[in-house]
Order: C-alpha cells, then structure tokens, then sequence
C-alpha cells in the first residue's frame, strides 16, 4: 500500500481551511447565480442576451475544469492552481465595474468563469486526500464541510436580496469584488500538499478506459440531464419569479428555502445515506426533480406550492451532489482523481449548462418562461432512465457512499 493511500484521515479542526473555503466561494456563488441576470436585466440586456451571458459559466466549464485538473494531476501541485484560479479570479472581477465597449462585459465574464469554475473541482481533489482513509469516502465528514458552502450560500443569497430590493442592482459589482477577496483567503489558508512525483518511465493515468465502463457512461449521462434542469432554476427561476411579481427580499426568501434543506441535509446525510445504494440515490434525486420541475412551472402562482418544490432541493441537489462526489472517488483514484472531478463539472455543469442558457433563452423568448420549467421536467424524465441504467450496470451496488 502506498504511503499516500494508507495516509491517516485529517484530524476534524484540520478540516477548517475546507470548510472556509467552502463558506467563501458559495457566497460569491450565493449571491451571482441568482442576481446575474437580474443584474444584467438592469444594465438592458434582454432575455436571449441573458441566457448567452450566464452561459459563458457552463461554457468555461466545458475546457477550464479539465484544464486546470490536467495540470493538478501533472504536476501534483492542486493547492497552487488552485491559489492561482482564486487570485487572478479576483482581480478580473474589478471589471465589472466598467462597461466600456459592448464586447467588454462577455470578455470579463468569461475570464472570471475561467477561474472560478476551476475552484471546486480542485478543492475537492485536496479534500479528498485531507478527508480520506485508504481511498475511503466518508460522507459524514464530507457533509459537515460542505455544508458551510450551503450557509455561505444561505447567508449572501439573503443579505443581497434585501441589499438589492433597498439599493438597485448597481452594487452587484462590489459584491463580487468582495466575496472573492473572502475565497482568496481562505485558499491561503489550505495547508500546501504535493502528489509524489511520478517517475519518469511511469505511463500517465487514461481516463479513456473508465469511461468505456457502461456504469460511468450511464452516469454521465444521467449526471447531464439531471444538472441541466436545475441550471434552467439557476438561470431563469429569479426573472420567472419577477416577472410573476414577487419582490427580490421574496426570491432571496425561495432560494434560501432550498439552501437551508440542503443545510439540513448535508448536516445529517450520514445517517441517511447508507439506506439505499448509489445508484438508487440517482434514481430518486431524478424523480423528485421531475416533481419540482412541474410544480415550478405549474404552481408559481402559489407560494406555498414554490416553498414545498425549493424543499426537494435537500434531495435533488445536496443528496445528489454527494452520491456523484462518491461515484467520482470510487471511480476515478489516485492521479485519476482531479481529472475525475473535472469531468464532473465538464459534462454536469459545463454541456448542460451551456444546452440549458441557450435552449432555455429560447423558450423563454418564444413560448414563455413558464415553457423554460416544462423543458426541466423532460430533462428530469431523462435523467431518471439513465439513473436507471447505472443500477443495472454498477458492479457494486450494495456499497454505500462511505464504504
């Protein structure tokens, strides 16, 4: 057994710079996400010009993730590009502030998305090693870090929401500005960690014959259509909400609902995760995302109906995250692992993302926004056959996320 692999499990206070980490770089995601296209709303963009814009985060996601991953696994240095991602990120973000030309604005977007796509995929890559124990996955550990993203997320999601209701959208610019100083903190705050060298005879690690396994095709293809009909709630939920009417401090108040279940969720997934097998998990996040999806573009008119579908966001999203996390850890091992989780964000947030912005600009411009949501629940159905594939195909069905 390699001394990386029988490496002792960090001791929980080693954990903080992660869980900092985690807090930081969701609050910048907390308020962005959300308020992105209102923002952009305010400057005179119109619906397809907003659904290109943020876009360009899932369209970075389809070549920066594997990038940057790339390079981790090469030089087996992640904590470095990862300090770099964060501070060139933040430097970029001060263009915001201009508007000079109109190729300026899509320009620093797609700078910024670069970086900060690259973020998380190579935090995971550090926390793995951190966390783990002979290749050992443990969600309950994993959980109790993670959920400081969630209430980074709850915490700015909130605060901005009022912010903007009191002040208008012209201090959107700040509010990036700030948050990435906090995510540029806390990745100097990552002890340094270096991968052993590979000798220079060694033979690089392929991803090419993991992928050829019918298990992990089938779970990247459930994992595409599952992401792509939440990127539809990440770009379209707040304009479809203003557009019914409801305040920001209201739409602040929805996502906060779904960020807190995702809290409670990723508190306790401990205990609940052990009681099916993966690709169970996959299964029934695909199913209730079907369910959300329709409530969404049906019952909008009812808050209380709104409240309930945010609520399945603790299965949909947080159970969700976590099941792929494992299948990742498991499937994709030592120098593998970075590359692993660039994929991740290549093919869930980067293909369906940019599929999601246009597709969903286009119904939205054509049909209504209302269309945008029935298109998430055809999404959802496919992601539910695919899941359904992965547990005909997975080889180790009856193993649970910490195993």
């Amino acid at each position: 057994m390699s001394a990386q692999a029988a490496a002792p499990a960090a001791p929980a206070r080693s954990l903080w710079p992660f869980a900092a980490l985690s807090a930081g770089y969701f609050a910048h995601i907390g308020f962005f996400n959300p308020y992105l296209p209102l923002w952009l709303q305010h400057l005179g963009y119109g619906l397809w010009a907003i659904g290109l814009l943020t876009a360009l985060q899932s369209a970075t996601r389809l070549f920066a993730p594997y990038l940057w991953g790339w390079l981790s696994d090469r030089s087996g240095d992640p904590v470095r590009w990862l300090r770099v991602c964060a501070g060139v990120a933040l430097g970029i973000s001060l263009g915001l502030w201009w508007q000079p030309a109109p190729w300026w604005l899509p320009l620093v977007l797609l700078l910024l998305f670069t970086h900060t796509s690259a973020m998380m995929p190579l935090s995971e890559t550090v926390l793995a090693h951190a966390m783990g124990a002979a290749g050992r996955f443990d969600a309950g550990r994993y959980g109790r870090v993670r959920l400081w993203g969630s209430l980074g997320f709850l915490l700015t999601v909130l605060a901005a929401g009022v912010w903007f209701e009191r002040h208008g959208l012209g201090g959107f610019p700040l509010w990036a500005n700030l948050t990435l100083v906090l995510v540029v903190a806390a990745v100097w705050a990552i002890p340094p960690w270096r991968q052993a060298p590979l000798a220079a005879s060694a033979a690089p690690a392929r991803v090419g014959p993991v992928l050829r396994q019918p298990a992990v095709a089938w779970f990247f293809v459930a994992l595409f259509w599952h992401v792509l009909a939440h990127v539809l709630v990440y770009i379209f939920f707040s304009l479809y909400l203003d557009r019914l009417g409801y305040g920001k401090g209201a739409i602040g108040a929805l996502w906060a609902t779904a960020v807190v279940v995702e809290v409670a969720w990723f508190f306790t997934q401990g205990r609940w995760l052990p009681r099916l097998a993966l690709p169970q998990w996959l299964l029934l996040a695909a199913v209730l995302t079907a369910v959300r999806m329709a409530a969404t573009a049906w019952g909008a008119g009812w808050w209380p109906v709104l409240a309930l579908a945010q609520g399945l966001h603790a299965v949909t999203f947080a159970a969700h995250h976590t099941v792929c996390v494992a299948l990742i850890h498991r499937h994709f091992p030592g120098r593998l692992r970075a590359r692993g989780q660039a994929l991740y964000a290549l093919i869930g947030y980067g293909a369906s993302g940019v599929v999601a912005g246009a597709l969903g600009g286009w119904l939205s411009s054509r049909f209504g926004l209302a269309a945008v949501f029935v298109m998430g629940l055809l999404a959802a159905i496919a992601a539910a056959g695919a899941a359904a594939m992965v547990g005909r195909y997975d080889t180790a069905q009856s193993a649970h996320p910490a195993d």
